[in-house]
């Protein structure tokens, strides 16, 4: 299945429709269960993962059983109606192993469940040579025109990873803010969870016009015990850190450490991933993420029009399709309260719709005066909301 990239929204087309990208780095072993006993796959891709991160590096000796390895793969993504971000690794950052790299691309390019490959995992954390990605990319594209390639950073400051964004299709950072103390991964003055909107938004200053992916986190080695304290993210926080980096640009989620076997209970490390997280946090996230409103919302070009918000600690995108408006907002400060008023609609515009979140949060309308519009409830510290506006 051809996949490419719409230049006009930074939208991933996948088999000519676009798809927002909802993946699992790394997702649940292959023909694995859940507690219950259903199939692994089939229950993340029925909640509305898309997208599925294969990583193992590759190496000469090993080639013949990797590739039967990911086939099987390809082949049960493809069946569950998900793709494959496949990572070169190992072949990912020069052409010193060229052969190699070509017989890896011409055996997989033409599988259907092949969506994107992964090139260099943190090149600018690295010190990895820019010029040794650009020549992997363009060989590849000479490969395999159908399928870009993404990778992703590590948080840096933008003189670090301007030079890569000439090595990739898709521009990426993780970023992990959830540790005790707060704020070991990214390393910055800002400790809280906004930090998430914060570094997407340096990456999109590497290149404006490149479509940016946004790894958020389950768990990292900043949580893995002895020597830290295990957490992971609450449902609100996770929720939070989705929509800010949304809002600060990422056309594409991916959800690392559902796979580190240090954090998992007994009974999921049997089962290889976090079924205990997937139940209470990812799955509720995912589902929301992926419903039909939600996801036109995910999928929709920015607005021919500028929406403000009455407090300065709102960041908000507003969003355009041939039937709606949206506005996804967030409060990004961890302290303020209180209600928010949106101005900049359509004049003619004169209700609309919050968005569902939960069984706890059912729709509610907004009404809309001279382009304007204020929250019956006020925003809590990190709130986020989705509303739609009928044009």
């Amino acid at each position: 299945m051809k996949t490419r990239i719409d230049g006009a929204t930074g939208n991933l087309v996948s088999g000519g429709k676009p798809v927002f990208p909802l993946g699992l780095s790394d997702p649940p072993p292959v023909d694995g269960k859940t507690p219950s006993g259903r199939d692994a796959w089939a229950e993340v891709a029925d909640a509305g993962i898309n997208f599925a991160r294969h990583y193992d590096p590759w190496a000469a000796s090993s080639a013949a059983e990797q590739m039967t390895n990911v086939r099987h793969k390809l082949d049960l993504a493809h069946q569950h109606g998900m793709q494959l971000w496949l990572a070169l690794a190992g072949v990912d950052n020069t052409l010193a192993n060229k052969a190699l790299l070509t017989e890896i691309v011409n055996a997989i390019k033409g599988h259907p469940g092949l969506g994107v490959w992964k090139g260099a995992d943190e090149p600018a954390a690295g010190h990895l040579a820019p010029s040794g990605l650009v020549a992997v990319l363009n060989h590849v594209h000479s490969l395999d025109p159908d399928h870009p390639l993404a990778i992703i950073e590590a948080p840096r400051p933008l003189s670090d990873l301007k030079p890569y964004a000439a090595a990739c299709d898709i521009h990426g950072v993780d970023i992990y803010p959830v540790s005790v103390p707060p704020g070991k991964h990214a390393a910055r003055a800002n400790k809280d969870i906004s930090v998430v909107g914060d570094v997407t938004r340096i990456l999109q200053q590497a290149k404006p016009s490149q479509p940016i992916w946004t790894t958020l986190q389950i768990a990292w080695s900043g949580v893995l015990p002895p020597r830290n304290q295990v957490v992971f993210p609450t449902l609100q926080q996770a929720r939070f850190m989705a929509y800010d980096a949304i809002i600060a640009g990422a056309r594409g989620l991916f959800f690392f450490g559902g796979h580190l076997r240090q954090v998992m209970t007994p009974q999921d490390r049997v089962r290889g991933f976090n079924w205990t997280y997937w139940r209470n946090v990812q799955k509720p996230l995912t589902q929301e993420l992926s419903g039909p409103q939600h996801a036109a919302a995910l999928l929709a070009p920015d607005a021919p029009f500028t929406v403000t918000a009455s407090a300065p600690d709102i960041a908000l995108s507003a969003r355009q399709t041939a039937d709606s408006i949206y506005v996804i907002a967030v409060r990004r400060s961890p302290t303020a309260r209180g209600k928010v008023t949106f101005r900049g609609l359509p004049a003619h515009i004169s209700a609309g719709t919050l968005l569902p979140h939960g069984p706890s949060n059912p729709p509610r309308p907004v009404g809309v005066r001279s382009g304007s519009f204020t929250d019956a409830s006020p925003y809590e510290p990190h709130n986020a909301r989705v509303y739609r506006f009928v044009r």
